[in-house]
């Protein structure tokens, strides 16, 4: 029996969410390098050389049924622009975490990924009947929680000292979330954003 959830694909106006293959290696390598983002210290991308190791590590944890990893692909060019995942999966409890992506930065602060956490809110809420999505993320990310907060997200709280960092310093979580009763609500406003004129 194959871990939950199964692998599928979504397709919107601006991205595309696809399993995550080895075949996306050359892609996201020249992602990672599309700003140098793995020198952002408070967040893991991988540097440009280490995606193949990333892509398999990510691979490995969907083996071991922890993790539903995807590239993210933008439809104008059809090239994979980043990485995303369901990750921290409690298939008992209908839970699961948006998590561990990350964007070239051609594309961020575009509509991408608001279409793609709408695609995958829209199957974990509707097709996985789920009754909660997390997204955490460093406490000094003020980027990333604003995006979480934009999706309409609350918080949750902080998990003080939650895990070491590789540069070795010690990271505060945020920690959001969106419940299965809010959903209708955060999918008008998502929709909304990326039908609004801009």
């Amino acid at each position: 029996m194959s871990p939950w959830p199964e692998p599928f694909y979504a397709h919107g106006t601006y991205v595309s969410v696809v399993p995550l293959l080895d075949s996306h290696e050359a892609d996201l390598s020249e992602a990672a390098a599309d700003g140098d983002l793995h020198q952002l210290w408070y967040t893991t991308i991988p540097k440009p050389e280490d995606v193949g190791a990333e892509i398999q590590r990510r691979l490995g944890l969907r083996e071991a049924g922890s993790m539903l990893p995807f590239a993210v692909i933008e439809r104008a060019s059809d090239r994979a622009v980043g990485m995303t995942t369901y990750m921290n999966i409690d298939a008992a409890n209908r839970r699961l975490e948006i998590g561990s992506t990350w964007y070239r930065r051609s594309v961020q602060r575009t509509p991408l990924n608001t279409e793609c956490k709408l695609l995958l809110l829209q199957h974990a809420f509707e097709n996985l009947n789920c009754i909660a999505v997390e997204f955490r993320t460093h406490f000094l990310n003020t980027q990333s929680r604003r995006a979480i907060e934009r999706l309409g997200a609350k918080p949750d709280g902080i998990l003080r000292a939650h895990m070491i960092m590789d540069n070795g310093t010690v990271r505060d979580t945020a920690v959001y979330s969106i419940i299965a009763a809010e959903w209708p609500t955060v999918k008008a406003n998502l929709t909304w954003q990326l039908e609004k004129p801009r």
